[in-house]
């Protein structure tokens, strides 16, 4: 029997279907995800795992992903961080570059690019 801990990644979107299809995606992968329709909704999870991977859609009803994750690294978080995002353009991607991210995909990016780049992040 395998005492390989579970990786547990925070998807951070308001696209229900999008949570839905990755988080299968992701358990099927022997994943653990946690979904999350909003930045608040993630920092107000004061009962949240020690995530390794966070994977966040760059604009979200509220707070966006990018702001987010400037707000967890001006935390000092060290957590690995995904954008995904269905409105990609140049100053969008430099933003999101900017921030430190581990990689940048569209929503309609091949499932196996995500998986891949979680596990290059992920010891």
């Amino acid at each position: 029997m395998s005492t390989t801990m579970p990786i547990y990644v925070a998807v951070v979107d308001d696209d229900e279907s999008l949570c839905r299809s990755l988080g299968r995606l992701l358990r099927a992968s022997g994943m653990q995800p946690i979904a999350y329709d909003s930045a608040e909704a993630f920092l107000a999870d004061t009962k949240r795992p020690r995530f390794d991977c966070l994977i966040l859609d760059v604009q979200l009803g509220g707070m966006s992903g990018i702001e987010l994750a400037r707000r967890l690294v001006a935390e000092g978080a060290q957590t690995p961080f995904i954008f995904i995002t269905a409105h990609d353009d140049l100053e969008t991607r430099a933003a999101a570059q900017e921030t430190g991210c581990a990689a940048y995909f569209r929503k309609n990016d091949p499932g196996a690019d995500v998986l891949d780049a979680i596990r290059r992040v992920v010891p």
